[in-house]
């Protein structure tokens, strides 16, 4: 199967499939309580279909329950359908005891053929649980779903359900309807059917509902009679009957011009008529499915390749102009460092300036702190072609100032204002807005108005690099850090979650989104609420600290995590296809350790983001697209109901948590990065980032050169390392430069010693427990700030000649694979 990489690629053929899941019964059931045997029942649950979670009837007091019920489900032929069957030990008076999960790729079951699966729980006491699966093609005409080889979007349709509401006094008792549709982007709706006066023009309410076309879900109304107290209605204390309750399957509906009429039995003398009809939805998405750039990340490329070019040839005095793939793509790379990285990026930014670099490079990618320097410098569209001085006295101004004030009284009130403006806005606040709103005050003149789409202006001739902004999406509770994140980046066009080659027009980040259409707009948030996700450092659990101060995992790995175990039979690994994910057991751990992972991995104070992923699910074939594969980073990959596009909400949190470094969006194919001047910003780990980034890409088949230093090399650091592969020309050279001080404490400037008067400028405690820099310290003295630009400026200077040779090595390899290029088209023209 062949997938479109830079567009939606429109499949046909997809089919609905009837389910049919017998469960027979299970033998040698251990249970938790030791005095009696156990209670058993079995929960079905199937993400992907929009039936309720189903049950088994309990069987009492039997090691070896039989229950021989069957249970159906409608599912989509192009959707990884994974069925979790789950065991439990019913208690009366206490809560049931939760005993195992078999998690089932419903992908091994042929069509038309009964299959018996024996699945072995427990070797040793051989338990088993005994399943039969069926599935059969629904007859009906073939559906087209839009996908990109990872996510899939079937049809969506809109339900819309006309009510005529009653005269004033019609009903003796205030009555509302109640209408839901499981699996909807809506849920339910609530119509209060009594008007409110006798003389209401609009007695006719609509509501709508929206759901993909072809998973089987149904509408349920009810009439509900409304309690009131005070004259304040409550809603939610109702009373109703299950005589007073309809249920209409919409599946049987086809999308038709004329209305249906459904009747409801009333609580009163008559029935209530309501009618409902099916209409289709725009096939457009506003979700964009591609792992492609977007056309105005490219229509960029173009204007800023013709400065790159003009540049290159000027200070690498090259006697031909650079054309199309002849131009290097040079990008900078930021870690985060709070208040240290903030200014550090000022002083390296200017520093490329002042060397007449900084027209060569395309990119800057930032991460935590550094993101605050970039995002302040896009409110000008045409900062890099002015001085930054200005900016870096500005910056100044704000690091050196007593940030008291950011917890004033009238501050507190402001901050609360905003809050509730958030709320307004359709989002939940939280104390990741609030970090925001106080960075806005420690570094902002006022309230900062500005949102990051607003930076498209400072790209719109290519006069400035591209900003890329990076986050990770974590599980907010249960899951640490180690077992799950995915890169997200922002850029003023676009923010898209890496793996799954989704993104969304940055505008509408905030918004709300079903089956990949925008569904609920809300405003855009201001930058400082960004900058407050991005560098959050008050986010992290204490699994991640344990982590970032250890680097050893084997406490969570050998006491808390989940055992998760592959239990396929022979029978079923010849089945399989290769896109078929294994048959797992999950056993959940035991009490000491569930109340161990409740302390880890919560999150108090990080906040949700709408999930622009919702409504879409994963494709059959997901891990063959080699792009999934590629940002592989979780060991959540191979269980796709626990995956991003089934969750409600994102959590998006500081990239720090895993790799406190900002690689990751200019390692991406498509961008094509040959040279990338990495700042690391970290105090007593220079060189960690970098060989943790090593690392991850090496696991995961990445580009990047091997990172291979001594123990003499370790533990003094230079001020600029290079590391380049030579036998892969396609992986970027990386000039690292860790924030030092070496030769610094001698020389003023490059070749400049400093007089005996000079020495103390020169002694810049970068490493120092006592360091002036630490992480979270946002306020340093005006000389502890000046010494700082001077150094990173110095470190940057002092190895000019390192970066001239990367680019000129750069811009040889890109002249030798396009004439390559060309004599391969010859080539094959020749033979055609």
């Amino acid at each position: 199967m062949v997938f479109a990489r830079d567009r939606n690629n429109i499949q046909e053929g997809a089919s609905n499939y009837e389910l049919t899941v017998r469960i027979i019964k299970a033998q040698n059931i251990h249970g938790t309580d030791i005095v009696s045997k156990p209670d058993c029942y079995v929960c079905l649950q199937l993400p992907t279909s929009l039936a309720d979670r189903k049950r088994t009837r309990t069987v009492w007091d039997n090691a070896n329950p039989v229950w021989d019920e069957t249970f159906h489900f409608r599912i989509h032929s192009q959707v990884k359908n994974v069925l979790e069957l789950s065991v439990y030990d019913e208690d009366v008076g206490t809560g049931d005891d939760y005993l195992f999960t078999v998690s089932y790729d419903l992908g091994n079951v042929p069509l038309d053929e009964n299959v018996v699966e024996n699945f072995t729980l427990n070797k040793e006491f051989q338990e088993e649980l005994q399943v039969e699966f069926n599935l059969v093609i629904i007859p009906e005409s073939q559906k087209k779903v839009t996908t990109n080889g990872v996510l899939v979007c079937p049809e969506m349709v809109a339900l819309q359900v006309e009510v005529h509401k009653e005269r004033k006094g019609a009903f003796k008792k205030k009555t509302e309807l109640a209408l839901s549709v499981r699996g909807s982007f809506e849920d339910s709706h609530r119509i209060l059917l009594q008007s409110d006066s006798d003389h209401e023009l609009n007695l006719h309410e609509t509501a709508v509902f929206h759901f993909p076309r072809d998973f089987g879900t149904e509408m349920t109304a009810t009439l509900c009679r409304v309690y009131s107290s005070f004259d304040v209605t409550f809603t939610n204390e109702t009373e109703n009957d299950s005589s007073n309750q309809t249920t209409v399957p919409l599946s049987l509906i086809s999308p038709m011009e004329n209305y249906i009429n459904v009747q409801i039995p009333a609580i009163e003398v008559k029935p209530l008529d309501m009618q409902i009809r099916l209409n289709e939805c725009p096939e457009k998405l506003d979700v964009r499915l591609g792992f492609d750039l977007c056309d105005k990340e490219k229509i960029f490329l173009q204007k800023r390749q013709r400065v790159v070019a003009h540049t290159l040839k000027k200070v690498l005095q090259l006697e031909e102009d650079l054309v199309g793939e002849e131009i290097p793509v040079v990008a900078v790379m930021a870690t985060g460092g709070g208040a240290r990285a903030m200014a550090c990026l000022y002083s390296h930014l200017c520093g490329l300036q002042n060397m007449g670099l900084l027209d060569c490079v395309t990119y800057i990618a930032s991460a935590s702190g550094s993101t605050w320097t970039t995002c302040k410098l896009f409110e000008d569209p045409n900062w890099s072609q002015n001085k930054l001085s200005e900016a870096i006295n500005n910056a100044k101004k704000h690091v050196t100032k007593n940030k008291i004030s950011t917890f004033s009284v009238d501050r507190l009130k402001y901050y609360r204002k905003e809050l509730q403006q958030t709320a307004k806005d359709g989002q939940k606040p939280s104390f990741t807005d609030l970090w925001g709103l106080m960075l806005e005050s420690m570094f902002n003149n006022g309230k900062n108005e500005t949102r990051l789409s607003d930076q498209q202006a400072a790209l719109d001739n290519g006069q400035n690099p591209l900003p890329i902004y990076l986050a990770i999406n974590v599980k907010q509770n249960t899951i640490s850090t180690l077992d799950f994140k995915e890169w997200c980046e922002f850029t003023p066009y676009e923010v898209g979650l890496l793996k799954y080659g989704a993104s969304i027009r940055t505008e509408d980040f905030g918004s709300e989104f079903y089956m990949g259409r925008l569904m609920k707009k809300h405003p855009e948030p201001r930058t400082c609420f960004l900058q407050g996700l991005w560098g959050n450092v008050f986010s992290l659990n204490l699994v991640d600290t344990w982590y970032l101060t250890t680097q050893l995992d084997t406490f969570w790995d050998t006491w808390v995590k989940d055992r998760i175990k592959d239990i396929d039979k022979e029978d079923i690994r010849v089945r399989r296809e290769s896109a078929h994910t294994k048959t797992r057991l999950f056993t959940p751990a035991g009490v000491f350790s569930r109340i161990w992972k409740g302390v880890l991995t919560n999150r108090p104070i990080d906040g949700e983001q709408h999930n622009f992923l919702r409504g879409l699910y994963l494709h059959k074939d997901y891990h063959q697209l080699p792009q999934f594969t590629t940002w592989k980073d979780s060991n959540l990959d191979n269980f796709p109901n626990k995956l991003t596009p089934l969750a409600d909400n994102l959590c998006l949190v500081d990239a720090g948590y895993f790799i406190n470094a900002s690689f990751p969006p200019l390692l991406r194919q498509e961008r094509k990065v040959d040279v990338i001047i990495s700042f690391d910003y970290t105090l007593d780990t220079p060189l960690l980032s970098l060989e943790q980034t090593c690392n991850y890409c090496t696991t995961q088949g990445i580009g990047f050169p091997k990172i291979s230093l001594s123990e003499e090399e370790r533990k003094t650091h230079k001020e600029c390392y290079v590391f380049n592969d030579e036998d892969n020309h396609n992986c970027p050279t990386v000039l690292h430069f860790p924030l030092v001080n070496d030769t610094f404490k001698k020389f003023k400037e490059p070749g400049v010693l400093r007089s005996p008067e000079e020495m103390s400028d020169g002694n810049v405690d970068v490493t120092g427990a006592f360091s002036p820099y630490f992480l979270t310290n946002f306020t340093y003295s005006e000389r502890d700030f000046d010494r700082l630009m001077k150094l990173t400026q110095y470190n940057l200077s002092n190895n000019t000649e390192l970066i001239l040779d990367a680019l000129h090595t750069a811009v040889e390899r890109r002249k030798a694979r396009n004439i390559s290029h060309k004599m391969h088209q010859t080539q094959a023209q020749k033979k055609t």
